[in-house]
Parts: structure tokens; sequence; C-alpha cells
């Protein structure tokens, strides 16, 4: 038994696991690589896709199955396992990631060819995206997927995302049974909408995230607050604010905490503002939070049982078309919520472009901004970035709300770990968060395991996970 890393180690984006067993090859994620390493995904797979014969899916976020197009652009035919709410997301996700692809390239190529350079290609197109849809397995959490006599798997409930997962593989070869967890993207303690992380019996192995693994998240209620704050005193001055946030996951909790504050505390000052979501996969992803409410904690079904729709209220519009995006140009004194959630692509560039060196804008961060993506080097401070090649001065206000993010924090990673039932491992693989995060939570949970702890390298090898 072999695991290879192929994504996400030393770094946060691009999770993609490789698990090489005697009969079998599969990949735990396909994810896109984003920020300051997205040209590695322009990088052939460090393996073949036509060997691999399936692919268990943690949760839809493009860096955990923004690859899965490409994978099979180049050959792969075999099944990917996710829950029902991921394959609906994934569907609409990948579909959008096609779109943006195909844009970029189009517009890289339109400035290349001025300067008599070849034109680029997408690395997928929205056709590319539209046939992972037909291999899609929908699989129920709490219950073992039988891949043959060797290998079978089952989803607990991770606590991130609509339906995301936390995956336990079960592996018997050479008359020995190993289990194998990967941890997915552990959620927040008390996301709005979904339901806590589970915790699972026992494993052999383990491999976890790391995103937050060097900080502690703010009290909920009082960063709820400062959000509640922000928008009021950024209105009063005249200000736009502007909220980047991921169309699936982050938009949805603002949403509700904003609901929360609207239509139950009859906030009257937040009653006559106007809320303007501008992203069309947010609004595919509302109707796909709506049909999953099998995925909803007992807050929200408790709200929707006396009547309260809790992602809609009164002063909420959703923005259709582009002509009505760029009218927001024109408005002041409002929120707009936009994607993408890191600023890379889609309709938030050009909301900043229109607000971020205006004084009384205030942009609010509520979801993890990469290593060299627009929303990083606006959050660290640099006071000049470029925006569709043109240098812009920030002069917002700039403002990070991190315990709405979707991660846990190094609290609830060790929290989940500690709870980990008959807790002996023979090894644990520290992935998806940069090096300091990574480093720390090593560091943490060599205070309590009595096994190695890894920090994997991109396309390190484990063979049997022994180095």
């Amino acid at each position: 038994m072999k695991i290879k890393f192929c994504g996400a180690a030393g770094q946060v984006t691009g999770s993609c696991y490789l698990i090489e067993t005697n009969k079998r090859k599969f990949l735990v994620d396909c994810g896109m690589f984003q920020g300051n390493v997205f040209d590695l995904n322009y990088e052939p797979f460090p393996f073949n896709p036509k060997d691999v014969d399936f692919v268990i899916l943690t949760h839809a976020h493009i860096d955990h199955s923004g690859r899965l197009p490409m994978l099979y652009k180049q050959g792969f035919r075999g099944t990917v396992y996710a829950t029902s709410a991921t394959c609906d997301l994934v569907n609409i996700m990948l579909k959008d990631s096609g779109h943006i692809q195909e844009f970029e390239a189009k517009w890289r190529t339109k400035k290349r060819l001025r300067k008599g350079l070849d034109p680029v290609e997408p690395l997928y197109t929205v056709e590319d995206a539209l046939v992972v849809n037909d291999y899609l397995y929908r699989a129920s959490y709490d219950k073992w997927i039988t891949i043959d006599k060797n290998i079978e798997f089952m989803f607990k409930d991770a606590g991130h995302l609509l339906g995301s997962a936390i995956v336990v593989i079960k592996i018997k070869e050479n008359k020995r049974e190993n289990i194998i967890t990967f941890s997915g993207d552990l959620g927040n303690f008390n996301i709005p909408i979904i339901k806590n992380y589970e915790y699972i019996d026992y494993t052999d192995y383990l491999v976890i995230e790391s995103t937050y693994g060097n900080r502690f998240h703010e009290s909920r209620a009082e960063e709820a607050k400062s959000l509640y704050d922000i928008i009021i005193n950024t209105v009063k001055a005249g200000g736009n604010v502007i909220i980047p946030a991921f169309s699936v996951g982050r938009t949805q909790e603002v949403l509700y905490i904003l609901n929360q504050y609207i239509d139950i505390e009859k906030k009257e000052e937040l009653k006559n503002i106007e809320f303007y979501l501008d992203s069309p996969l947010a609004r595919e992803a509302l109707e796909i939070f709506e049909k999953h409410k099998e995925c909803y904690d007992e807050e929200a079904l408790n709200l929707l049982s006396k009547d309260i729709d809790v992602l809609h209220f009164d002063n909420l519009y959703i923005v259709q078309t582009a002509e009505e995006s760029q009218a927001l140009n024109e408005k002041q004194g409002v929120v707009i919520i936009s994607a993408s959630g890191m600023c890379e692509a889609g309709r938030i560039k050009h909301h900043l472009k229109h607000n971020i060196w205006k004084k009384n804008t205030s942009i609010i961060f509520v979801g993890y901004q990469a290593e060299g993506t627009l929303g990083r080097r606006i959050l660290d401070g640099e006071k000049r970035v470029k925006i569709f090649g043109e240098e812009m001065v920030v002069n917002a206000n700039i403002y990070s709300i991190p315990s709405l993010s979707g991660h846990a924090d190094l609290g609830g990673l060790l929290n989940w770990v500690k709870n980990i039932k008959n807790g002996v491992f023979k090894k644990i693989f520290v992935t998806h968060g940069e090096e300091e995060a990574s480093k720390n939570l090593k560091e943490e949970l060599e205070r309590f395991v009595q096994c190695k702890v890894e920090i994997p390298k991109l396309y390190d090898e484990f063979q049997r996970f022994r180095t």
C-alpha cells in the first residue's frame, strides 16, 4: 500500500492523494491549485489518469474538485463517489469553473497575440466540466461503500460545507487490514445552517488538514456583531461594503447571519440598507442549499419549522444579469456580496475596481485567502494592487472575520483528533496548510499522540506508509 501526495502538500490548495494497493489505484480529491501555485495546474498529473480506478471526493470546493474535468479529459473513466449534496454542488461549480477557464484563456490570448505570442488554451471548458456529472455516484453518510472484497469506505460529516465529508477507508492487503482516514476540510464549530463535524471510531493512518493549524478564531457571536457594526458605520458614512465570499458556503452563511439580525432580532437599521448578492453561482447554490435540508443543524430546522426563510430577507436583491451588476457601480451606501472569495476571478474584481480606492469603502474578508491571491495581498496590507491590469490604490478599510471561515481552528482540529476512539495511530500526515500552520499543528499533535507525525512535501510517496 502506497500513498502519493499530489496536492495540498506544503500548501493549502490542490488537494489530491493517490493511493495504490496491489490491485487498485484511486484518488481522494482532485483539486485545483490556486494563488501563487496556480501554474501547477498546467503540469501533467504525476500519474496516468487512465490507470486510476475511481475517485473519492470529500467536498465540492474547487481546491478539492477543480481538476476532475482535466482528469476525464486525459483518459480517466472511473466513478467519482461523493455525498448527494456534493454531487449537486460539484455540477454547478465545475461548470462555473469551466466558464472561468475559458474567459481567462480568451483574455490572456488577446494580450499575448498583441505581443506576437502564441494563444493559450483553457485548462478545460464548460463542455469538459459537464462530462464529470455523468460519472458521479451519490453516497450517504455513515454507510459503507464496497468497491471490492479488499476496499470499502464510509463518509462522515465534516461540518465544513453542505455535503462535506471525512473519508474512512478500509484496505485489506496481504491478509492484513488497515484503515486510513482523510479529514477533508474540517468545519468550524457552529457554522450556520449545517451540522458540526462528526467523530470517528478508529484509524491506523490519518491525513489531516491544517489550514488554521496555528491560530484560534474569535467568538462567532462577537465577530457576527463586528459584521453588523462595520455595515452600519460604513453605510452611515456613505460608503459601500464589499464582501468577497465563496459562492458556495461562506455566502450562504453570511446571508444566514444577516437574516438573523433582520428577520429575527428585528434590527431596523439593517432593514433600510440594500443588500445585493452578485454571483450567478451563489444564486444556483442557494437552490441546492434549500434542497438538502438533511444537512441542516437543529437551529436551522427549527427556524424553518416556524416558516422563517433562513437564507432570504426582504431587502436582499439577487443580481441576475451583467447589466444589473454593472449598475451597482453607481450605488452608494449598499452591501455587495460577490465572488470569488479570494478575488481571483468573477464579478468581485469589478466591484473592487470601483470601490477599493475610496476611503469610505469597507472590504470584509470572511474566508481563507491563499498565498499569492489578490485577496491575500489586500488583506496583508498592500497599498497598491493590480486589477484587470490597472494599478489601484488601496484606500478602503480592510477587515477580516476569520470566525466566519468554514475551517476549524487549532482548537477544533486538536479536539477532533483527541476524540477519535481508541486513537492509537501508526502515522499522521499533516497537509493542506502553509508551512507555519502545518508545523505548529504537527508540534501540538506530538504532545499527545505516540506515533510519528509527518508533513509531506508535494509528490512525496510513502510505501506502506513508511518513508
